[in-house]
């Protein structure tokens, strides 16, 4: 059975996205090492993802570049699972399935078609769910030399939560973006 990650690029100060899930800032990132991506994306059967980014993402599809227009910069083929309350609203997209239900059975559900290969959240929100049922095996992150100031929080808890990783892989083949691969700590 594949993994469950969580994979993001993220800001210098902890952002995953911008202001009104702005992702331009993305193209300051340090372009990853040639074929880092598609390896990457081929190891992934099923994505998560949340409402808001979705709906973002349709708002600002004449903005975005190639990077950020679609999964993995376009390297990516597969299910893309969107989690919403209002499924029949976004229902008529052929390129993604809309579920209304929690995320222990959005990833009971990714399983079963991942089969062999991973599946790969894509909101920090729904991560942050997964983390509460220790639901993630993975955490895939890559630093982009910019300060945002505001927008999505990689991990916000009212009052806080403690969550410890444990380094597992380092992306040699790209040092400038500081990618890494973590596994949670399980005491």
């Amino acid at each position: 059975m594949g993994k469950v990650g969580w994979g993001f690029t993220c800001s210098i100060d902890g952002f995953i996205t911008g202001p009104d899930h702005d992702m331009s800032w993305l193209s300051t990132a340090e372009p990853l090492a040639e074929g880092t991506v598609e390896r990457m994306a081929g190891d992934v059967a099923v994505i998560i993802s949340g409402r808001a980014g979705y709906d973002a993402a349709k708002a600002q599809q004449d903005e975005r570049d190639e990077t950020t227009s679609a999964a993995y910069g376009g390297a990516w083929s597969g299910t893309e699972f969107i989690l919403t309350h209002r499924p029949e609203e976004i229902a008529e997209d052929p390129t993604i399935v809309a579920l209304n239900c929690d995320v222990v059975e959005a990833i009971r559900r990714a399983r079963e078609i991942a089969g062999d290969r991973d599946v790969q959240i894509i909101s920090a929100d729904i991560a942050r769910q997964a983390l509460e049922h220790d639901l993630i095996d993975e955490l895939q992150i890559f630093v982009a030399p910019v300060f945002l100031g505001d927008g999505t929080r990689i991990f916000d808890v009212a009052g806080g939560r403690r969550i410890d990783w444990e380094l597992v892989d380092i992306f040699e083949d790209s040092p400038r973006s500081f990618g890494r691969t973590y596994r949670p700590r399980r005491r």
